[in-house]
């Protein structure tokens, strides 16, 4: 809405899809004002730690710059508790955290979240959102009251689920050979497919038409994402069985062509 061009970072599975300070100095110019964090990370899973976010913050300050942080996913980690970037000494006064219940909670659908930023900026965003959003549903807003007073055991052992999915679909991906970095946030795994020579969309197509499974193709979340697979494990555990016994099966025909 403000004519703003996009610089796309393409994170590196090396880095463990974390975006590092050197990448952000490369892609700041002088017309840079906003950086834009969505961390825990979909489609990859990953998270950015204390260290990682000291050393963006202190790039943020030294060149002037905001920062977005969509933090949707900071209540599912899986190795030590989520700390955001407005944290940070000096970040409070220069960062737009963005959050909401649809995970955390399993709202989804409810259209329901919020922003935490300075005074003088959310003054301007409620200037854009009067004119586009008339009120936020509600149901939903006595739900989300109740889920915050009385929610957290329900969210802790959402996150052991999901912890113990997360902690399956890993092994099942060593047992089959297919690399995968270990994401430790979200609900979202993030193989790699590069050895089998076809586009993410050609594998998740063929792995859908043949084994009846549904998958994200990496490319569907940009350039960087070409050669992975984005697969949930928002899903039972025995449907992940099934899955994942669906996958070894396809993985293992796939090799045995020839030419792979």
């Amino acid at each position: 809405m403000a004519g703003a061009k996009p610089v796309i970072i393409n994170l590196k599975a090396e880095n463990n899809f974390k975006l590092t300070s050197e990448e952000l100095l490369n892609a700041i110019t002088d017309k840079t004002k906003l950086l834009i964090l969505p961390y825990p990370n979909n489609p990859t899973g990953a998270i950015m730690g204390r260290e990682d976010l000291e050393k963006i913050a202190r790039t943020v300050i030294e060149k002037d710059i905001y920062v977005m942080s969509d933090e949707i996913y900071g209540e599912l980690t899986y190795n030590g508790k989520h700390v955001s970037i407005a944290s940070m000494e000096g970040m409070k006064e220069r960062t737009i955290l963005i959050n909401g219940f649809s995970k955390a909670y399993a709202m989804t659908g409810w259209r329901l979240g919020y922003a935490c930023a300075p005074a003088e900026i959310i003054k301007q965003m409620t200037k854009i959102h009067q004119f586009g959003i008339m009120c936020a549903p509600t149901a939903s807003q006595y739900a989300a009251v109740e889920a915050l007073k009385n929610g957290d055991k329900d969210v802790e052992e959402m996150r052991e689920s999901y912890n113990q999915r997360r902690r399956f679909l890993m092994n099942a991906f060593r047992e089959m050979n297919l690399p995968c970095f270990e994401p430790f946030g979200a609900f979202y795994v993030f193989p790699c497919i590069k050895e089998f020579g076809m586009t993410s969309e050609e594998f998740a197509t063929r792995f859908l038409e043949e084994e009846k499974v549904a998958a994200i193709p990496g490319s569907a979340f940009g350039d960087s994402g070409e050669g992975y697979l984005r697969i949930s494990y928002a899903y039972s555990i025995e449907k992940l069985k099934t899955a994942t016994e669906r996958l070894a099966k396809f993985v293992k025909k796939l090799r045995n062509q020839p030419g792979v």
